[in-house]
């Protein structure tokens, strides 16, 4: 009796086939990306002159390796810093301020343009202490900003700011550039970050 041979599977058309459903699933994927802190550099102002900072107008805030906060040699929690910093940024100690809502306190910050927030750290800080402390200390620059567009234009300033980067947002956007930069030329946020 003669063996048959086994019919063969045709695999010609099996790359083919893997090839198509590759493209398929590179094409319809998605791929995640973490955005990151959203942080621009200021510009570099080429100066030769040499900038005198009064100690009293640098609110100095440290990290330390054990995630404690130290706050203008004060022994501070997380859940107080945001206050405090708003108390040194709106302080108005030379009285040139005529926006500002503070005790006007001599021996603090003189007005929110010369004020300035150092936020040192350690090298064992968690990340996400650090990420903490910043957030408050942004969170303190935005309340006196909303507050001063509040009262300036009856609008809060993280609203005037949404508006502006909406592409469909149907008013002026050089008037409201404007009045958003009127606003952070009040408050400018003067943020320096050093890793100790």
């Amino acid at each position: 009796m003669a063996k048959r041979a086994a019919p063969e599977v045709n695999a010609g058309s099996m790359a083919d086939i893997a090839f198509l459903l590759l493209i398929f699933f590179l094409v319809t994927t998605t791929i995640e990306t973490d955005s990151g802190i959203n942080r621009k550099l200021p510009p570099m102002e080429e100066s030769e002159e040499d900038v005198v900072i009064k100690q009293k107008n640098i609110f100095t805030v440290l990290l330390n390796g054990k995630d404690q906060l130290l706050v203008e040699d004060e022994i501070m929690e997380l859940k107080d810093l945001r206050l405090a910093a708003k108390e040194f940024l709106d302080n108005g100690g030379d009285k040139s301020c005529s926006y500002c809502k503070g005790a006007k306190d001599p021996a603090s910050s003189d007005n929110p343009d010369k004020a300035i927030i150092s936020l040192a750290n350690n090298r064992e800080t968690t990340y996400k202490t650090y990420i903490s402390v910043q957030n408050e200390l942004v969170a303190a620059y935005n309340e006196l900003r909303d507050a001063r567009a509040q009262a300036l234009y009856n609008m809060p300033f993280t609203q005037m700011e949404a508006d502006y980067k909406d592409v469909n947002w149907p008013g002026n956007k050089e008037k409201l550039k404007e009045k958003i930069d009127k606003i952070k030329a009040d408050y400018p946020q003067k943020l320096s970050e050093v890793q100790e």
